[in-house]
């Protein structure tokens, strides 16, 4: 059994309160054997001869990070959306995955994966709605699988576009057999990537009936999916509750997640926090895309809400970023509340701490997890990011405060090392080089090994491939209008 030992490090390591909080162990160590960790102790002897030690020394070991929403196959829309609202990204980014091939799939995923893990993500439910054909989501898992990132695979019935002259005409089937049929197929397959891929499923198809709605989750939860997840804006769309949607379906459960959340209902809260299901707040393109304030610390919310990315062809990548928006938006929110008042905050609080177990256990529990992921604690999978506390940016800061030094200091660049499953992906600042997944055999990419400067250059030529296609096809331009008709979206509530 290979074993990794990690010295003389400040550990977080759970608090034993109610609350999640973590508390530091400094000058300690930490065996990986396996894929799990053995022991947490002051000094530990290396078990054997062929145990890799690395020194911690002025290091910080936290949780691998949770993302519990992202489309990582989005990697080489960068740089598009940078002013768009949700109604301009739709036609400019969700409905662009009929430009890429499945190649081109393969290696967006990859770059989104190698992206994740650069920054400490090591567990990411991936929202993939990208299923043109079967080969695009094998591609899509295969990356995934290759990256070496722990995931929940959620396999997305797509609504895709047909054409896009002389205006937008969808693909009006979501459901046909070959879909319904690679579901099961896959299921049946999974996990892959030695354990760490699990399938889950991604919907938002609710405007089909109820009978064919019930019948897919029906169908998913017997194959054994371990997440179901939709998107949810209130009021965005449509003017109804999905939640009560869901409820009235009887589809509510503890493996419901719903992504973004925003604008919710008392009502929505309870029914939620009843079932025991979950919310992904994802601040980053909630702030700009005009969703509306992420409910992370709204009444009712805090013990039923992670973190997420949503597009990383938008905004950053990290889990921590997400943190940080979170916690200093809602100050903000709170902070203009008592200055409409013409008074001001005497104390915060809401903390660094609430922050950080939203990005670790929390997004653990939202994905049924928690015994496994989401905290340093002997016997738990070995899941590890560790943070330099010596960089200009994290200096003193990690000794005063470790946590406020990750969540309100630390950038990607201080992340030097990150283990998943015991193997290490991260190490002094740079992600290790890649295995294809040979365990394919629909894949076309050649199987090799490759690095990240091989992963950069297939993403830029694939980048220009996808620009072309769209080009070609004239699927450009912002195009709103349309898409308001595409979605059924009343345009009065624009402006």
């Amino acid at each position: 059994m290979s074993s990794i030992l990690l010295q003389n490090a400040t550990i977080l390591v759970p608090s034993g309160d109610k609350n999640d909080y973590v508390v530091p162990r400094h000058n300690h160590s930490l065996l990986i054997e396996g894929s799990r960790i053995s022991q947490i102790a002051p000094q530990i002897a290396p078990p054997a001869e062929s145990t890799q030690v690395i020194d911690c020394t002025g290091k910080i070991i936290s949780p691998g990070f949770i993302d519990t929403h992202h489309h990582l196959w989005q990697t080489q829309l960068k740089g598009r959306h940078a002013d768009h609202t949700l109604i301009e990204y739709m036609p400019t980014g969700n409905l662009q995955q009929v430009n890429f091939t499945p190649e081109d799939i393969f290696w967006g995923e990859l770059g989104g994966c190698l992206e994740a893990l650069d920054a400490g993500t090591t567990t990411v439910v991936d929202h993939a709605h990208m299923n043109v054909t079967p080969a695009h989501s094998v591609n899509g898992i295969a990356a995934t699988a290759s990256s070496g990132i722990r995931s929940i695979f959620c396999y997305t019935p797509t609504s895709t576009v047909k054409k896009w002259k002389p205006e937008i005409e969808m693909n009006t089937s979501l459901l046909d057999e070959w879909v319904l049929q690679q579901l099961e197929e896959l299921a049946a397959a999974a996990p892959f990537g030695d354990g760490r891929v699990q399938l889950g499923l991604a919907f938002d198809g609710f405007m089909l009936p109820k009978e064919v709605v019930v019948a897919l989750y029906d169908r998913a939860r017997k194959a054994g999916v371990k997440v179901i997840t939709t998107h949810y804006v209130r009021g965005y769309f449509s003017d109804g509750s999905l939640v009560d949607t869901l409820e009235d379906y009887g589809l509510l459960g503890p493996d419901i997640l719903l992504s973004h959340g925003n604008n919710l209902s008392a009502t929505d809260i309870e029914k939620l926090s009843q079932a025991k299901a979950w919310i992904s707040a994802t601040p980053d393109t909630e702030l700009q895309m005009g969703h509306g304030n992420p409910v992370c610390f709204q009444n009712g919310c805090t013990n039923i809400t992670a973190l997420g990315i949503d597009c990383h062809s938008n905004n950053s990548g990290d889990i921590v970023t997400q943190m940080r928006l979170a916690l200093q938006s809602e100050r903000a929110r709170r902070n203009e509340k008592l200055l409409a008042q013409e008074k001001y905050l005497r104390s915060l609080d809401v903390s660094v701490q609430d922050a950080f177990r939203l990005g670790t256990i929390q997004g653990a529990r939202a994905i049924g997890m928690a015994d496994h992921l989401g905290s340093i604690e002997v016997g738990k999978l070995a899941d590890l990011v560790v943070f330099d506390g010596e960089s200009p940016g994290m200096i003193c800061a990690a000794e005063k405060h470790p946590v406020a030094a990750i969540v309100l200091h630390s950038s990607v660049r201080d992340v030097d090392t990150v283990i998943v499953n015991g193997e290490i992906r991260k190490q002094g600042g740079r992600l290790v080089p890649v295995d294809i997944d040979p365990s394919f055999p629909e894949v076309t990419i050649a199987k090799r090994r490759v690095e990240w400067k091989d992963v950069a250059q297939e993403l830029r030529d694939s980048q220009e491939r996808i620009q072309n296609a769209a080009v070609e096809a004239g699927a450009v331009g912002t195009r709103v209008s349309e898409a308001l008709r595409t979605f059924h979206v009343d345009p009065n509530k624009f402006v």
